[in-house]
Order: structure tokens, then C-alpha cells, then sequence
């Protein structure tokens, strides 16, 4: 049997971002993450919010074996089975699977922005928008630019050297992030500087 998939990035950022969401979410939920990748996040949090129930996705339906198998070798063996989403249509989640408007507690979306075309992010966020339950949070984690603040010599190598792989991937701007946001609904909550010149986004619903 061939070893699951592994990223050692996943593996180092994964206690960082724990340490901030248990701190965000109450004891229990339904979390929805979007743009799994390996699996290795769901596996490192379910295990540590056993009270979560945690639906894993990606785009590409060959990854979704992946995820199963770090999930069933771990604590989370009892979570749902990973599905295919495609954030840029529509009507996601696909036809196959039905998701509930206002289900999710947490929608989770960890590197997914600039690896992306820009429209996955306004997917995103009319997506998240649809299944956040009132007091739900959108939970962004990533590279990304500011204004005002220097962006780190590493960062803007990884962000030439993305552009020129593809010419719609690149690292985002924040302000366009909360633009998109904005116009679906949502608002930034909280900011978080995490390791390795990455942030945590917290957005809500709107008030009103």
C-alpha cells in the first residue's frame, strides 16, 4: 500500500493554527474545510476537538483517497467522508452532496487563495456566506500582502515564483480578500500573525 500524502508544511503549521482555533470555537460543531489537501489538518484537529464533526473536500476528486486515509488512521475515523467541492461553482457543494444553508459552525480554508484563481475567492466567500450559521466563522489561513506592513524577502520570492508557474496564482492582498468578503456578507473579525510570515482571518456575518 503506497504511504498516505504528505506535506511538510501541514505538519508544521498545523499546531499554530490549533492553538488559535481552540481559542475561536466553542467545545462543539459541525466544521466544514475546504481545500483539504493532504488531510493532515482534519486528521491533527479532530483529534484534539473530538466533539467537532469535520467535512473534508477538494477540488481534485484524486485527492480525496488521500484525506480518507489520514483520517481513518486517526481519531477522526468516525468523520464524514471527504467530497468533492468546487468553490467556483455556483451550487457547490456538488450535486451529490447536500449541505444545509446556516449548517456549518466553522468553515476552514488553509493555502488555498494563492494557489487559485482569484474567483475561487469570491466562491469562497458567497459559498461560506450560504453555510455559516449565524454565529458561525470563516477561517482563512495563508501568505498573504498587506498594506502598510513589509512583506517578508520570502514571501516575495514564493509570490514571483507562483505568478510565473501560473499567472492567476500569486499571494493576495487582504484588503481585496475583505472587498470579496464585504460584498457576500462578511466582515473581518480578527487578524492572527501566525509562523513563517502567514495570517489567520476570522470573518462573520455581517451585522444586520
Amino acid at each position: 500500500m503506497n504511504p498516505p500524502p504528505f506535506s511538510p508544511s501541514a505538519e508544521r503549521n498545523k499546531q499554530p493554527i490549533l492553538q488559535v482555533l481552540q481559542d475561536l470555537l466553542p467545545p462543539a460543531g459541525q466544521a466544514l474545510e475546504i481545500a483539504s489537501g493532504t488531510g493532515q489538518h482534519a486528521a491533527w484537529f479532530t483529534a484534539a476537538l473530538p466533539q467537532w464533526r469535520w467535512q473534508t473536500s477538494e477540488h481534485e476528486a484524486a485527492a480525496l483517497p488521500g484525506i480518507a486515509h489520514w483520517l481513518a488512521d486517526s481519531a477522526a475515523a468516525s468523520q464524514p467522508a471527504p467530497v468533492r467541492i468546487d468553490v467556483c461553482d455556483t451550487a457547490w457543494p456538488s450535486p451529490d452532496t447536500e449541505f444545509v444553508h446556516g449548517q456549518f459552525d466553522l468553515v476552514y480554508c488553509a493555502n488555498m487563495l494563492h494557489i487559485a484563481p482569484w474567483a475561487c475567492c469570491a466562491g469562497l466567500m458567497q459559498g461560506s456566506r450560504r453555510y455559516l450559521a449565524a454565529n458561525g466563522r470563516l477561517v482563512v489561513y495563508g501568505p498573504f500582502l498587506e498594506a502598510d506592513v513589509p512583506t517578508s524577502e520570502g514571501n516575495r520570492v514564493f509570490d514571483r515564483d507562483l505568478r510565473a508557474r501560473n499567472p492567476s496564482w500569486g499571494l493576495r492582498k487582504v484588503d481585496e480578500v475583505r472587498a470579496q468578503a464585504s460584498v457576500a456578507g462578511l466582515m473581518l473579525v480578527q487578524r492572527h500573525a501566525m509562523p513563517a510570515n502567514n495570517l489567520l482571518l476570522v470573518f462573520g456575518h455581517q451585522a444586520g
